[in-house]
C-alpha cells in the first residue's frame, strides 16, 4: 500500500516511514525538501498520485497561534482537497490533546481548526491526538522560563516517546478509517513541576523550578486535569527513566 507522508523528514515522519517500510507499505516522504510543499500545493499533486492513505504529520514552524492558524489551515485545505482529486482512502492527521479544551492557546486553536477542516472533508479520517512528547519538553521548560526560574503549575501530565506516537500514527494509518479521534499518552502520570525537575536534573541544568498555582501554560491557566488524555487512550509502552537513559546512551556515545 502507497501511504504518503507529509513532514515525513521530520521526528515523527521518519520513524513512521521507517517502522510502514519494515512492514513491507510503500511509504515515502513529502515535505519542501523533497519538493513537496502543502502551502503551495507545489509538487503536492505528482506526490499524492496512487496513494492510498496520506499522513499528515507537518508543523508550523511558530508557536504563535496565528502564525500556525494561517499554516494549518492553508496546508489542509490544499492537501484534502488534492487527496480528493486523487482517490486517497485515508487522511490521519497528527493532532494535540486538549486541542477541543484549552482555546487560550493559539496554537491549540489552530489544531483544532485543522481537525475541523480534516473531519469536514469527504476523505474518511483518522485524527491522532497525543500528549506533550518527552523531546519536546525542554521547550516547554524554555517557554517557562523567566530569570532562570522555571514557573511550572502542579497539574497532571501524561507525556509520550516521540517514537511510540511514530508507532501508534503507523499503525493506524494501515488500518481503517476511525472516522474520530484516537489519543495516545504514555504509561505514566506526572505532576509538571517535578517532571520538569526531573528532567532538568538529568541533564545538569541548573534552573530552578518555581511551583506555581497561576503559572501559564503558553498564556492559558490550567486545572489539574487540562493536559491528560481521556478514558480509552492508548499507552505507548517506553517510560520516562527508560528514556532519559537511552539519551544519555545516546550522548555518550556520540
Amino acid at each position: 500500500m502507497r501511504i504518503v507522508v507529509i513532514g515525513g523528514t521530520g521526528l515523527i515522519g521518519t520513524a513512521a516511514i521507517a517502522l510502514l517500510q519494515r512492514q513491507g507499505h510503500d511509504a515515502v516522504p513529502a515535505s519542501p525538501s523533497t519538493g513537496v510543499d502543502t502551502l503551495t500545493r507545489a509538487g503536492l499533486d505528482g506526490a499524492l498520485a496512487g496513494a492510498s492513505v496520506v499522513i499528515d504529520v507537518a508543523d508550523a514552524r511558530s508557536f504563535d497561534g496565528d502564525a500556525a492558524l494561517r499554516f494549518f489551515e492553508t496546508s489542509t485545505r490544499h492537501l484534502v482537497a488534492a487527496e480528493a482529486a486523487a482517490g486517497v482512502g485515508h487522511h490521519v492527521a497528527l493532532s494535540v490533546v486538549g486541542a477541543d479544551r484549552l482555546a487560550d492557546i493559539g496554537y491549540f486553536r489552530a489544531k483544532l481548526a485543522q481537525e475541523n477542516l480534516v473531519s469536514s472533508s469527504s476523505i474518511p479520517f483518522t485524527i491522532v491526538r497525543a500528549t506533550q512528547f518527552f523531546e519536546f519538553l525542554m521547550r516547554i521548560v524554555d517557554a517557562a522560563t523567566d530569570d532562570e526560574a522555571v514557573r511550572v503549575a502542579p497539574v497532571l501530565i501524561q507525556p509520550v516517546a516521540a517514537d511510540d506516537v511514530a508507532a501508534e500514527v503507523g499503525r493506524l494509518s494501515a488500518g481503517p478509517p476511525a472516522n474520530g479521534v484516537v489519543e495516545i499518552a504514555g504509561p505514566q502520570r506526572f505532576r509538571f513541576d517535578e517532571l520538569v525537575w526531573d528532567d532538568l536534573s538529568a541533564r545538569d541544568d541548573p534552573r530552578t523550578v518555581v511551583t506555581d498555582e497561576r503559572a501559564r501554560h503558553y498564556g492559558a491557566l490550567l486545572s489539574e486535569r487540562s493536559l491528560l488524555p481521556d478514558d480509552g487512550v492508548r499507552l505507548g509502552p517506553t517510560r520516562f527513566a527508560d528514556w532519559l537513559r537511552h539519551r544519555r546512551t545516546a550522548v555518550t556515545q556520540a
